[in-house]
């Protein structure tokens, strides 16, 4: 006797190619959303370690200012060639971001946040001295767009913070320097914790 055998229907068949296929799209769906989310995790922290790195070289040249004293302009007499605000700092280093092409004891910087069409983001500049106007003729050498937020503070003989230093006033440099920055991080503004640098060699004149 022939057992009875009974296979699939055209439509059974259908139905399963159809479930199938289903199931191929919402898989090939949620593999393009992870590598899509990957991705973007990967250029989030590439942005945040190239911000890292820019903050670590300011604080490299920080950390080695020096209480130098020289004319800033035409007049002879010698001042202490520093001053910060808010959003502005002006000191001789011993490490300056970019070395020069001749050994150098000693070189102006300026840190500052641009704001103009030309020049958006962290700018950096730098003479070498003995020179006058060490920080008004300072040549360029950095322009970083993706730093949108650059602040300073200064911490005095008191434990105090402040927003700004004046040497004519103190005659000193502070005590160590804080620096925030932000940048933009896969398209959205990001704040870094703010790194607190110590001056220990040459602070006071």
């Amino acid at each position: 006797m022939r057992r009875g055998e009974r296979g699939f229907t055209l439509l059974e068949l259908l139905m399963a190619l159809a479930i199938v296929g289903a199931l191929v799209v919402i898989a090939f769906g949620g593999v393009r959303i992870a590598l899509a989310a990957w991705r973007q995790g990967e250029e989030r922290a590439e942005a945040h370690q190239h911000i890292r790195s820019v903050v670590l070289s300011l604080a490299r040249s920080v950390s080695a200012a020096y209480a130098y004293r020289a004319p800033r302009g035409e007049t002879p007499t010698p001042e202490l060639l520093f001053s910060g605000t808010e959003s502005r700092l002006e000191f001789v280093t011993q490490a300056a971001p970019y070395p020069a092409s001749i050994s150098v004891a000693f070189t102006a910087v300026v840190f500052e946040l641009g704001t103009g069409d030309e020049r958006r983001g962290l700018v950096i500049r730098q003479r070498v001295l003995p020179n006058r106007n060490p920080f008004a003729d300072a040549t360029m050498v950095f322009n970083d767009p993706t730093l949108t937020e650059l602040a300073f503070s200064y911490l005095d003989e008191g434990g105090a913070w402040q927003a700004t230093w004046e040497t004519e006033v103190t005659k000193r440099l502070p005590r160590a320097i804080r620096i925030s920055v932000g940048g933009t991080i896969g398209g959205r503004a990001q704040a870094l914790l703010p790194l607190t640098v110590p001056l220990r060699v040459g602070t006071q004149p």
